[in-house]
């Protein structure tokens, strides 16, 4: 009435999670191969575009990247970790924006220059980013 089952060897026992992360490996495999396999003649055609500004632009690029690199260890930054950071750094600037001692004690002091230069510099981020989501310097493209 009742079967026995086989008994299973160790070396045949297989777990799902390896199965699974052996599959995610071979898929992301095949994607990046694709991804090359379909961008190298993009490139190709782009270093022929640029002729002979393609070394020094490659190079000024490698040393922006090494620059920001720089920068961003020496600066210690890091991106958020958690919500509540994120809160509070915004709950503080609306704070000082809302409170007018804050600005009487800048323009005292005269920090109000440098709050002046990062407002220009939220204000260009702010517009360059308008520019490229438009895809277009002034106005949208309605063709």
């Amino acid at each position: 009435m009742f079967r026995l089952a086989r008994p299973v060897h160790p070396s045949r026992l297989r777990f799902a999670s390896t199965s699974t992360q052996q599959r995610a490996q071979e898929s992301l495999t095949k994607s990046l191969e694709y991804v090359k396999k379909t961008l190298t003649p993009v490139g190709d055609r782009v270093g022929v575009l640029l002729g002979s500004y393609r070394q020094p632009l490659l190079y000024n690029l490698s040393v922006t990247r090494e620059l920001l690199r720089q920068i961003y260890i020496a600066e210690n930054l890091a991106p958020p970790r958690s919500l509540s950071a994120v809160l509070d750094a915004y709950s503080t600037l609306w704070t000082r924006v809302r409170d007018v001692g804050y600005w009487r004690t800048i323009l005292s002091n005269g920090e109000w220059a440098r709050v002046g230069v990062y407002a220009v510099e939220a204000y260009g981020i702010f517009k360059i980013g308008e520019i490229l989501g438009r895809r277009s310097l002034v106005g949208y493209d309605l063709h």
